[in-house]
């Protein structure tokens, strides 16, 4: 491959890391507003669970912190991200999913689900980003 087709390649796979990895860090800010806005409903009002409802906020939390390591590791082309995007976005998806149906359906937040989960999912599996998170020998 000649230099100049090296560095195009680069630059693409550059742009798609970092599209990535941005798809993931704005997850992991719209988790934490989540994990605010929770904080914030359970002051202002009495949950029927407080133990539910501290545990609900505990594991949003934990999820924004977990996709910010995860959105780091894009950046640095790890190859552990590829399982743990994947399993974020299926998880992602489910939920999206299920907000079209139900007794209070909200195809709205459906969409905002579903559509980064599936644009995650592409990004992730273009060559220049399967390349970039191979499992490098030694």
């Amino acid at each position: 491959m000649s230099e100049k087709a090296k560095n195009v390649h680069s630059a693409r796979q550059n742009r798609l890391l970092i599209g990535l990895s941005a798809l993931i860090f704005l997850e992991s800010a719209l988790l934490a507003a989540a994990t605010i806005y929770l904080g914030i409903e359970m002051s202002a009002s009495t949950p029927k669970s407080f133990a539910s409802a501290i545990a609900l906020a505990v594991l949003t939390a934990i999820a924004a912190v977990w996709l910010v390591f995860i959105g780091l590791g894009v950046l640095r082309q790890r190859p552990w991200v590829r399982g743990a995007i994947v399993t974020w976005q299926i998880l992602q998806l489910a939920v999206g999913l299920g907000c079209f149906q139900g007794a209070v359906a909200r195809p709205d937040v459906g969409l905002l689900l579903v559509i980064p989960a599936v644009a995650a999912l592409v990004l992730l599996f273009t060559p220049p980003v399967v390349a970039a998170t191979a499992r490098r020998p030694g």
